[in-house]
């Protein structure tokens, strides 16, 4: 894949949170093949990963999830790549914690970064890596618990299934 794109928010204080699983994918795989992101030319961090003789771009969107589009279509045009050719990595409340699914294509199953992304590239046809974050919230309280930390007893499932992720 020539694009692999990591959704979250910048920050500190979201940098530990359920919605930010994309950023925590795109760092172990940047870890593992030994890349360091640095600011892109457009609203992202990007490095260039390489694995058994295939190079491709890590993304991770500085425009907050809300406008995850900007970035991957900045990219996208930049790089000269198609969207079928990108891999978007995101968290899902529809999956139990640390289940892993990747899709083909799909709709954006009302995760506001890929509705940003599927409105402003035009097209819902590009692969994703969904990543279970549970759903153990109260009505209306779905922003809460997509901005908080995991619990100390989903840690390690959720470290395993980052590296299945990786893997994948």
């Amino acid at each position: 894949m020539p694009l692999i794109v990591g959704l979250g928010n910048p920050g500190a204080e979201y940098e530990k949170t359920r919605h930010n699983i994309g950023f925590f994918l795109l760092d172990a795989l940047a870890e593992k093949t030994q890349a360091t992101f640095k600011n892109g030319r457009g609203p992202y961090q990007i490095t260039v990963a390489r694995h058994k003789g295939t190079s491709f771009h890590l993304i991770k969107p500085n425009t907050y999830m809300n406008r995850s589009g900007d970035a991957v279509t900045h990219a996208c045009r930049y790089y000269d790549i198609l969207p079928s050719e990108i891999l978007v990595c995101y968290d899902d409340i529809a999956l139990p914690t640390a289940s892993v699914r990747i899709r083909k294509k799909g709709s954006h199953g009302g995760h506001n970064g890929m509705k940003d992304i599927i409105a402003k590239m035009g097209t819902s046809e590009f692969p994703r890596l969904r990543f279970g974050v549970g759903s153990d919230f109260e009505q209306g309280r779905q922003a809460d618990y997509v901005l908080s930390s995991f619990k100390s007893e989903e840690q390690e499932s959720v470290a395993e299934s980052i590296t299945l992720g990786v893997d994948a």
